[in-house]
């Protein structure tokens, strides 16, 4: 996909330049709206919308070294958790009670706990239903794509826009190192041949939904030292095929959490080995860099869990006028979409004058890029404490352009004004979290994390509160570059102690 040229000086020649719809003008106008406001297939929408999945579909046909599924589980936070199982009534009536209480909802997807198309009854009856309740919510599906080829024409008649395929590689070999067996034609295959069957019948589906004007999104598990590299030739591939998004996911492998992966000591991606892989796949395909690993029943927007307040005891005490709550939310969607124009419009002013400081400052050398972390809690403006953040956005400014790289998970170091400064080991994790970033930009910050970030050469700044994302940090490294910092190495940090 060939991007628009953000100005005539210079501009992204890549995807992944910030969170701008730019990236997006080239596809007709029927797909890009589509996009618009679908919180998980496009990096601004996450910012403005939110979502919600629901947990209809238990049982799963494949087996997956990454995969531990829980049904009753409130405390993790990743894909095949829930806390409470529903049936296709359960979950309609939970979605128009979480539609009407929270206005920026647009999207319903059912990715779980198992693979939804692993019960096609139970999720194609949910669609059903709220294609008929809540025609003005986007519906969406997530499935490992074995039994995906069945199913795609049935999908297409439920109003089905998008549909998400975990695809972790295109070459048996590999496949068999990642999937130790699948259900198929009511028996069990183990081994190399397994992972022949899913490939192919993963790839039908692919073409299939696209032959009907789905689109596509593809996830992949990034596992080092087992598909890697593999996953540029699965990006080739499936962009050939037709896929509209590639996302590219870091393994969870914590041993507490009981997968094949974790108990055998597979580890996870560094976060620079995630960004240099996105990287490389991204070419000229769009590449999903907001993902947040979601678990099955997540509810809210990208980043935040309020599927607590929507628990099944406290949807039955809920007096929900569906017919209001549509009106009140074509409101705020427009008050949303008015917003977005005007930062957009004034975004585009500070990315023009990036791409000019090649000229300006005339350095021996193109400024280095540099990352920096933000604490927010959406709108697309840094307005969180830095204490309060259980999650930091990175992005990368360059002379060129303002990119998104990604979401770094942290535990909240401040829970108050009164523990603020006591969670000494949560401020290490944070910072280490962080590394490589060379700035964290937040609404406000303490005197002791200002401290440790400093020493660990992350430069703390509260001075855009309030501002949209990508200008603040296009103004800092506008600073940054005029001051001469860029001409220098980045500072080594100090070394913390344990």
């Amino acid at each position: 996909m060939d991007l628009k040229v953000l100005s005539q000086s210079g501009g992204c020649a890549s995807s992944g330049c910030g969170s701008s719809t730019d990236r997006l003008t080239h596809l007709p106008e029927a797909i890009r709206a589509k996009v618009n406001n679908h919180p998980c297939f496009s990096e601004d929408a996450h910012h403005h919308y939110a979502r919600m999945h629901v947990a209809v579909a238990p049982a799963c046909n494949i087996q997956c070294h990454y995969c531990n599924r829980k049904y009753d589980c409130s405390n993790e936070s990743r894909p095949g958790v829930v806390s409470e199982l529903l049936t296709p009534d359960q979950a309609v009536k939970k979605v128009l009670a979480v539609a009407a209480n929270i206005p920026q909802m647009t999207v319903l997807g059912i990715a779980g706990p198992g693979d939804p198309l692993a019960n096609p009854e139970r999720t194609l009856e949910t669609f059903r239903q709220l294609s008929e309740k809540a025609p003005d919510i986007r519906l969406c599906v997530s499935t490992n794509g074995l039994a995906l080829p069945a199913v795609a024409e049935e999908l297409c008649k439920h109003n089905i826009e998008h549909v998400t395929i975990t695809i972790n590689c295109v070459d048996p070999d590999v496949g068999a190192k990642i999937y130790p067996w699948i259900f198929w034609n009511n028996r069990r295959i183990k081994g190399r041949k397994a992972a022949e069957i899913l490939i192919e019948q993963q790839q039908k589906g692919l073409e299939m939904l696209v032959e009907r004007g789905v689109l596509v999104k593809v996830n992949s598990v990034l596992i080092p030292g087992v598909n890697d590299e593999h996953l540029k030739e699965v990006s080739r591939v499936v962009k050939a095929k037709g896929a509209f998004l590639h996302n590219v996911m870091p393994l969870i492998a914590e041993e507490e959490h009981g997968t094949f992966f974790g108990l055998m000591g597979q580890r996870g991606p560094t976060n620079a080995e995630l960004q240099t892989l996105q990287d490389a796949c991204a070419g000229d395909m769009a590449m999903m860099r907001h993902c947040r690993q979601c678990r099955a029943d997540a509810v809210g927007m990208l980043g935040e869990d309020r599927g607590h307040e929507f628990t099944l005891d406290k949807i039955e005490t809920m007096e929900i006028d569906y017919a209001s709550a549509m009106a009140r939310r074509a409101e705020v969607h427009a008050e949303i979409e008015a917003n977005r124009a005007a930062q957009r419009e004034q975004t585009g002013e500070t990315f023009v004058s990036l791409s000019s400081l090649k000229r300006n400052l005339k350095p021996k050398s193109e400024p280095r890029p540099v990352l920096m972390a933000v604490a927010t809690t959406g709108s697309g403006v840094i307005n969180q404490h830095f204490g309060h953040a259980r999650e930091f956005l990175v992005y990368e400014a360059s002379a060129m352009d303002v990119r998104f790289i990604g979401a770094r998970k942290v535990d909240l170091y401040c829970s108050g004004d009164t523990t603020c400064g006591d969670a000494e080991t949560a401020l290490q994790k944070t910072i280490r979290t962080l590394e490589g970033c060379e700035v964290v930009l937040c609404a406000k910050i303490g005197y002791e994390p200002w401290g440790q970030l400093e020493a660990a050469g992350i430069a703390p700044n509260g001075e855009h509160a309030m501002e949209p994302i990508e200008e603040a940090v296009a103004a800092i490294y506008r600073e940054m570059a005029e001051s001469g910092q860029l001409d220098r190495p980045k500072a080594e940090p100090q070394r913390m102690s344990a």
